[in-house]
């Protein structure tokens, strides 16, 4: 049973006062010396002297004195490292927020941080960590640890379930103490799917460029050789080539378009632009192109303005390249529906503008790729219908841009339907 605080006091008392004198006796040998000095100078009195003595005394021995850890505190205060040897491995690894894990010299795992259970699942301390990770690569870190032959070593791992994750792995022996090693997790993931978009993005409009340049060149060779004088010949190569030429120039100015777009990613704030106008002008502009394709475009609009908020200028090109694509990948369909709605929430819910052919449709594995820059359905077609695989990129873009999204239905053999939905957010200034 735990005594009362007062008892406890009370029974070390006499300890307490002899601990505090012994801690005060150069300061109490100090003043003796100096009471005597002056009872034998004159200047002072026995009594004055013997009282002044015995009141200083009294006071060492009743004031209170600092624990141990208050003066511990005080002397570090000046000092800020000396703290950190309070806080435990544990504290300090869930501290750190990469995967980090802590084993022993038989390759034992002694501690996993949170960030470690996270990523790998759980962890059974005094299992070796061998068990945990079976790729070679990571074997042999571990074993070169524990063999001694070095102080520190890193490898790249990669996780491929449940979802691919790329780490880059450092392993340390942790100093003053060889009986445990640290292993820290560092995820590359981002930085590689960068670096692979930079590096596919560069392939594909290298080729892209290629492409057309190659069938230039070999045209302009054969008019100033085989051709020189074949008339006929001459005006067909010549208008193959100012196609390439035409080509060229698109995916110059869409790919323009994208890094003005990457590079301003945030819109600021728009004017009023009318849905229901903007559309129209669109449906006006690519009327041709429709006639041409064969294609009708029906309107399914609500009476009066439709208002967003945001860059008229980027939303008609964003409803041109939709219904542009509708009219030439859905031409066998015969006809597309451009429609405006409102979701039941009336002027609080979200505004959706749907582009619907009925031409072959997209397979269900395209469609989450299907915004990706140079990502085509069917190369050939895509092509052939003089696209530069940016267009969609440039849309998704522009839509985030105005705090909207595009989604996508489609069917093979029943058509497909890009819908734009602009948030009630997106329709505030």
């Amino acid at each position: 049973m735990t005594e009362p605080p007062g008892q406890h006091e009370d029974r070390a008392f006499g300890p307490v006062v002899v601990d505090r004198l012994f801690s005060a006796k150069w300061l109490l040998a100090a003043l003796a010396g100096a009471l005597l000095a002056g009872w034998g100078i004159g200047s002072l009195s026995p009594g004055f002297a013997a009282a002044v003595f015995v009141f200083v005394l009294l006071a060492a021995a009743l004031a209170p004195r600092r624990s141990a850890g208050a003066i511990d505190a005080a002397e570090g205060a000046g000092e800020p490292g000396l703290h950190l040897e309070s806080l435990s491995a544990v504290a300090l690894a869930a501290a750190v927020p990469d995967a980090m894990v802590i084993f022993d010299r038989d390759g034992a795992t002694v501690h996993a941080n949170r960030a470690a259970t996270m990523a790998f699942g759980a962890f059974v301390p005094g299992v070796p960590l061998q068990r945990k990770f079976r790729a070679p690569e990571m074997q042999e870190l571990i074993n070169t640890l524990l063999a001694g032959e070095a102080e520190s070593d890193t490898v790249d791992y990669a996780e491929r379930v449940p979802i691919e994750r790329a780490y880059r792995v450092v392993a340390t022996r942790i100093r003053g103490d060889d009986e445990l090693f640290v292993m820290v997790f560092k995820d590359q993931s981002e930085t590689r799917r960068i670096d692979r978009m930079r590096a596919d993005f560069i392939a594909n409009a290298s080729h892209e460029l290629r492409t057309p340049l190659a069938s230039i060149a070999g045209f302009v060779e054969t008019l100033r050789g085989p051709a020189r004088d074949d008339a006929k010949a001459r005006d067909h190569f010549l208008r193959i080539m100012q196609e390439q030429t035409s080509r060229m120039a698109r995916l110059i100015d869409d790919l323009l378009s994208l890094s003005r777009l990457e590079m301003k990613p945030l819109l600021a704030p728009g004017s009023e632009v009318d849905l229901h106008q903007t559309i129209e002008s669109v449906i006006d502009s690519l009327g041709p192109t429709a006639r041409h394709a064969g294609v009708e475009i029906i309107r399914e609009f609500p009476e009066g303005p439709v208002i967003v908020y945001g860059s008229r200028d980027e939303l008609f090109q964003v409803f041109e390249n939709l219904l542009e694509n509708a009219c030439k990948y859905g031409q066998s369909g015969g006809r597309v529906i451009v429609s405006i709605s409102r979701s039941e929430q009336g002027s609080d819910g979200e505004t959706v503008v749907s582009f619907r052919d009925f031409g072959p449709g997209i397979a269900a594995e395209h469609i989450p790729r299907i915004t990706e820059r140079f990502y085509r359905v069917d190369v050939e077609a895509s092509r052939g219908q003089k696209g530069t695989g940016l267009g969609l990129a440039i849309v998704k873009h522009i839509l985030t841009r105005h705090n909207a999204r595009l989604s996508i239905k489609s069917e093979v053999g029943k058509g497909s339907d890009f819908s734009v939905h602009f948030s009630p957010r997106g329709r505030t200034a």
